[in-house]
């Protein structure tokens, strides 16, 4: 296909797709999909070679958020049956930590639950920033507290954290849609505080929401322009008691169009496999390693990801390496501008949270396995529900059990 030679350039030029380009790669047919997955996997491999980036959330403080944001099980009035717990002593947080790196996990992404840190909540943090650091040597920090007022990056950057997280989620035009308690500017806002404080910027996106074709091609090139380190692209967990519960748009080839646009769009930046990928990737997670170069390792901050294991396995198996921790993760010429990249820097998962469920707004990661009931999976269509496969967290931090490492 002309379409995927001249992204394939581009990408290797470091130079942006057009948005009509950026919407053709969303508009491909299932037939065409290996070859969007190949051509995209030539950017991800020129930028990252075959090496795969493994985060590990630890939810510092779960649940009882104020803000509505619709697709959080954490959220202002939520239902969901989910964890509910104050924040961890940093010890707690400290050991949840040396579980995600002792399965290979570089970076660990702290995130909370609220509106925003009170400075009270700064401290607390920085002091759980400390006790991290000096259990674990060379692991990258990345906070995901939500709205930072001014100040507070600095604060945090001095006691330690190489990164912040604060996604934008979805579209500046239909992010009144989703949240009403802030706004897009104020997330905007927050990244840029983020950027100007020395932070390494982490902010990515929210898929399978509703949204348009034209509102994911929306929030990339917004991030593109953002010019953060890390992408996280999260696929939403129709959590039952959220707003968004009977939102299954997703399919296995939606996620990976999505993905490919996001590579062709960001080429030379850590995008990163976050939220939603067991629900709605399942069998098809392998071929997103040819897409992306970061992946969350175990749980999510309130539902339960594939075991920690099955992780490594399929990093191996698909032909990939775990980058190690004195490696660099970023090109040399972003780490050289950005100061991070080496062996500090990037976060988001978004259940959503840090990319995945806190933070307002931010996904997560945490927790060996609690059994599970065996039930019987029944095969997936196209739009199909698949609650089955949406299993809230029990295990790691709050809880007693060993977390998934």
């Amino acid at each position: 296909m002309d379409l995927l030679n001249t992204l394939v350039d581009k990408g290797l030029r470091r130079e942006s797709p057009t948005r009509e380009e950026a919407l053709a790669v969303l508009a491909t047919s299932d037939d065409e999909l290996l070859d969007v997955v190949a051509a995209a996997g030539k950017v991800r491999r020129q930028w990252f070679g075959r090496r795969v980036k493994l985060n590990y959330l630890v939810n510092l403080k779960s649940g009882l958020c104020p803000e509505d944001c619709s697709y959080c099980s954490q959220r202002l009035g939520s239902t969901a049956g989910i964890l509910k717990y104050t924040w961890l002593k940093p010890e707690e947080a400290s050991a949840a930590a040396a579980a995600g790196v002792a399965g290979g996990a570089k970076r660990v992404c702290l995130v909370a639950s609220g509106r925003g840190p009170t400075d009270r909540d700064v401290d607390r943090v920085s002091k759980t920033i400390e006790a991290i650091k000096e259990g674990n040597e060379g692991v990258e920090v990345c906070a995901c507290l939500g709205l930072l007022s001014d100040g507070q990056a600095e604060r945090l950057r001095e006691a330690g954290a190489d990164a912040y997280n604060h996604n934008l989620n979805t579209s500046e035009g239909t992010y009144g849609e989703i949240t009403t308690t802030h706004t897009y500017a104020d997330r905007v806002d927050t990244v840029n505080k983020a950027h100007a404080a020395g932070l390494s910027a982490c902010s990515g996106l929210i898929a399978g929401m509703g949204e348009s074709d034209e509102d994911l091609v929306d929030v990339v090139f917004a991030l593109r322009e953002l010019d953060p380190d890390s992408v996280p692209v999260n696929f939403l967990i129709p959590f039952e008691g959220t707003p968004l519960a009977k939102e299954w748009n997703l399919t296995p080839q939606r996620c990976l169009r999505i993905l490919a646009m996001t590579r062709f769009v960001c080429p030379d930046v850590e995008v990163r496999l976050a939220g939603g990928r067991e629900v709605h990737l399942r069998s098809m997670q392998p071929l997103a390693l040819h897409l992306v170069n970061s992946i969350f390792l175990g749980d999510y901050l309130t539902s339960e990801g594939q075991a920690g294991q099955a992780d490594l396995d399929m990093i191996a198996d698909a032909g990939f390496e775990v980058e190690g921790a004195g490696e660099r993760t970023l090109p040399a010429h972003r780490a050289d501008l950005t100061g991070c990249g080496t062996d500090a820097h990037g976060c988001g998962g978004e259940e959503h949270a840090c990319g995945t469920g806190g933070g307002c707004g931010s996904g997560a990661v945490c927790g060996t396995e609690a059994p599970r009931e065996e039930a019987e999976v029944p095969a997936a269509r196209a739009g199909e529900a698949r609650t089955d496969l949406v299993a809230v967290r029990r295990r790691g931090a709050g809880t007693d059990l060993a977390p998934n490492a």
